[in-house]
Parts: structure tokens; sequence; C-alpha cells
């Protein structure tokens, strides 16, 4: 199982370069609401990719709080910004035995990774959750071979 989460909502201070944005309020607000759903559907990352963005390093430990799981995480620079292509590469990177990751970038690659493995339009905004079923091993994943099982976005979770 792939999840592809988008960070939460950032801020935008002055003077404050793009790679080191925090989290705004509503962000705060926002992923560990996510981190409840995914515990709430068992849907529990044993590896998690994640951007060494400020916000998306934010988004996680707030997650990671609600999950009360403890998976193997690595703060990937090359998911910083990335294509399509960049993250499904690093998908292809994860270990055999890894059953469930989870991946945690930006837009436009987040959504444009998730719309091409299920072949599928999807709108991602800020804290949107995906998950991905797929036969197969992670470096075989490709686009058109995964089917969406799940999806949330904020608003949704505020609902549950």
């Amino acid at each position: 199982m792939l999840i592809l989460l988008r960070h939460a909502k950032s801020d935008w201070p002055e003077d404050v370069p793009d790679h080191d944005r925090p989290l705004a309020k509503r962000g705060r607000h926002d992923a560990p609401e996510v981190g409840r759903w995914l515990r709430g559907h068992r849907y529990l990352p044993d590896t998690v990719v994640c951007s060494t963005a400020l916000r998306t390093r934010q988004t996680w430990d707030l997650v990671a709080a609600k999950l009360r799981t403890e998976p193997a995480v690595t703060f990937e620079p090359r998911a910083y910004g990335a294509t399509p292509h960049t993250l499904l590469y690093l998908v292809g990177e994860l270990l055999p035995a890894t059953r469930t990751a989870l991946l945690i970038g930006h837009n436009p690659g987040i959504s444009e990774l998730a719309s091409a493995l299920a072949e599928a339009p999807l709108s991602f905004p800020t804290a949107a959750v995906a998950v991905l079923e797929f036969d197969g091993d992670w470096s075989d994943l490709a686009p058109g071979q995964a089917y969406l099982t799940d999806f949330a976005i904020p608003a949704d979770l505020h609902q549950e």
C-alpha cells in the first residue's frame, strides 16, 4: 500500500526561503486530523519518506503523534519540489520488505503522481491524503498500475 500525503497548510512569512516555511495555524490543526484518520482506518506505514522542507517535517511530526507506531523515516532531499517521475523513482527505491509506505511531499508532484498511478484526476489541497493499492514490487510500480482505495481532504476529516 502506498499513501501519498501533501503537506498541511503552510505559512508565508516574509524573508523566509520556501524550504523553511513553517505550517500555518490551519496546518497545525489539520495534520493531527490526518494522523487520526490514518490510524482509524488502519493505514499504518512501516516506512515514511518525507521531503526535507520544514512544512513537510512538521506535518509528519503532527501526523506521527497520532499514529502510535514507529515507522522507519527518511527525510529525503530529492522529495522537495519533486516531479511525479522523481517521486515514483523514490518509491521504487523502497525496500521489498516494506508493506505500507507513506510519502509526504508537495504539489504538483504528489497530486500528479496519485493521478497517474490511479489513472484518475485528483485534486490535492493541503493535507489531502490518497491511499493506493497495487500488485507487485515497489520497483515495478508505474502509471495506471494502482487503484485508489481511499482519499480524504481536511474538510472530510473534520466531519468524521
